[in-house]
């Protein structure tokens, strides 16, 4: 027996053919709902099928996909929904019933029921899987809908939101590239993916995150074969390679530490033969974590260095990181990183400073309603990502600190201005300090540092459900600290290094 081909994901799996059919279907309905160009679409939903037609059916609108990432609270959604003036959402059952009151008015809502696969990875509540009587059934809906027909618009990208310095996320919107931008682009995007005819990819990352998401649309369209997994889970992972015979897949350091946990017999019980271009990047991966991968896998993985902002800028290859143990790899072609010191000078090969970089082909973004911001991390027609490393004399780029005060938790960026100003507002809290600190499986943690008032009544368990009320829960700090007295500068500012320091002083990096 043959294997199979199409896009799958748990019970649900199409050919090639009738995904392509319904993402035709998808953007007829669409453009009879209102969708057009420049309008956005949100998807609230967790990985499925429908997340990939959806995204797709909206660009061949030129409408923008906009992905929400489903552990927000209903009112972080409902803010991602009006700062994007969203036309339209398509979302999964049980979380639209969470969110339902928080929708905005004009925003049209159609539901999608969640499949097995993932009622099963999150314990979904069948009851919360139902859709109400008399709400617009996505499937039911889209399949009876005609092909859409002539040539579609200009090809745009999604709309990703990145977590905010200033409490709330900022959406990167770019204009569709050239036709010639268009070429180069899908050559680069080639090179950094591994992606080709012939290939059977495997994405068990979220899709509301910037690189599974591209990754995952880019093999949807182009891969023979194209699994998206409900949830990450270690061995189920194996089993589907193996199942599958799975050559490609993108994945991020916390996966290969889970999958390194597994007993050696577990490990060893799967044919793992058929990978061969394993892409990682997101977070900083440990040496002795990759090292492990590579004498395990062989030398399949590949990493990336790059962000929503910028795109992929580098490349590295398992032979290559071997060589220069700590590198994220080579600049590709048309990307420029540069070096710069706090007095805005370039610095040259060698010297480490705060990065600034450029993808040529990528047409130019800017923050929808803050365009301000954007401009503001640009220098010289490159733009910072935050992070401070350096450029050896043969391309090769290196991170070794970071500017601002990002954490980046299991591949996704955590900005603890955000969570600093939901624990200001709780009672009891006079100050507070939330950072990064080293963790084994997510690379770091979030710790929060909380200076009581001076009656000293506040309670841990009340300050996690004050957070729980307000915060998305990968964004609440693991560990919590009390402090008569936080460090500070003259200014008055909190001295985050020196809370950071006893944590990070033999963590291997610098932060």
């Amino acid at each position: 027996m043959g294997l199979t081909t199409g896009i799958a994901s748990g019970v649900r799996k199409l050919t090639h053919d009738e995904f392509e059919e319904s993402i035709q279907r998808a953007a007829s309905g669409l453009a009879e709902r209102g969708v057009s160009a420049r309008t956005c679409v949100a998807i609230l939903m967790r990985n499925d099928v429908a997340f990939l037609q959806t995204s797709l059916a909206a660009q061949r609108l030129g409408a923008f996909a906009v992905p929400v990432n489903w552990h927000f609270k209903p009112d972080e959604v409902a803010y991602v929904l009006k700062d994007c003036s969203a036309h339209l959402l398509v979302g999964h059952a049980d979380l639209l019933h969470a969110v339902v009151g928080e929708i905005p008015s004009g925003c049209e809502v159609f539901w999608v029921a969640p499949q097995p696969d993932v009622q099963a990875a999150y314990n979904i509540d069948p009851e919360r899987t139902v859709i109400p009587d008399g709400a617009r059934d996505w499937h039911a809906w889209t399949s009876t809908q005609a092909a859409m027909s002539g040539l579609p618009a200009p090809q745009t990208t999604s709309i990703l939101y990145t977590s905010g310095t200033t409490g709330r996320p900022k959406g990167v919107r770019r204009d569709p590239p050239t036709a010639s931008q268009a070429a180069r682009l899908a050559q680069m995007r080639g090179q950094v993916y591994g992606l080709a005819d012939g290939v059977r990819c495997l994405v068990p990352g979220p899709l509301y995150h910037t690189a599974p998401n591209a990754y995952a649309l880019r093999a949807a369209q182009i891969a023979d074969y194209c699994l998206i997994m409900a949830k990450f889970d270690p061995e189920e992972f194996l089993a589907s390679v193996e199942r599958e015979r799975i050559s490609h897949g993108f994945m991020v350091p916390t996966m290969f530490v889970r999958l390194l946990r597994l007993p050696a017999d577990v490990r060893a019980r799967y044919d793992l033969s058929s990978l061969q271009f394993i892409i990682h990047a997101a977070a900083p991966c440990p040496d002795d974590i990759k090292r492990a991968m590579i004498e395990w896998w062989g030398p399949v993985l590949f990493e990336f260095y790059g962000g929503t902002e910028s795109g992929a800028l580098t490349l590295s290859t398992s032979a290559e990181w071997l060589e220069r143990p700590g590198t994220v790899g080579k600049l590709i072609e048309g990307a420029v990183v540069r070096a710069y010191d706090d007095d805005g000078k370039a610095l040259p090969d060698g010297e480490v400073g705060e990065l600034f970089m450029r993808l040529n082909d990528l047409p130019d973004f800017t923050y929808l309603n803050d365009d301000g911001k954007r401009r503001a991390m640009e220098r010289d027609g490159l733009i910072s990502l935050g992070d401070v490393g350096w450029i050896d004399n043969d391309g090769y780029v290196f991170i070794c600190d970071r500017k601002r005060d990002m954490v980046i938790s299991g591949g996704v960026n955590i900005y603890p201005a955000e969570v600093e100003a939901v624990l200001l507002q709780a009672d009891g809290v006079r100050d507070c300090a939330v950072f990064g600190i080293p963790d084994a499986e997510f690379g770091e943690t979030l710790i929060a540092v909380v200076q009581p008032v001076d009656d000293g009544t506040l309670s841990l368990d009340e300050l996690r459900a004050h957070m729980r009320r307000h915060l998305a829960n990968y964004k609440i700090p693991r560990r919590i600290e009390m402090r008569d007295e936080l460090p500070r500068e003259d200014s008055g500012k909190i001295f985050k290094r020196v809370l950071r320091e006893p944590y990070w002083r033999d963590a291997g990096r610098r932060i």
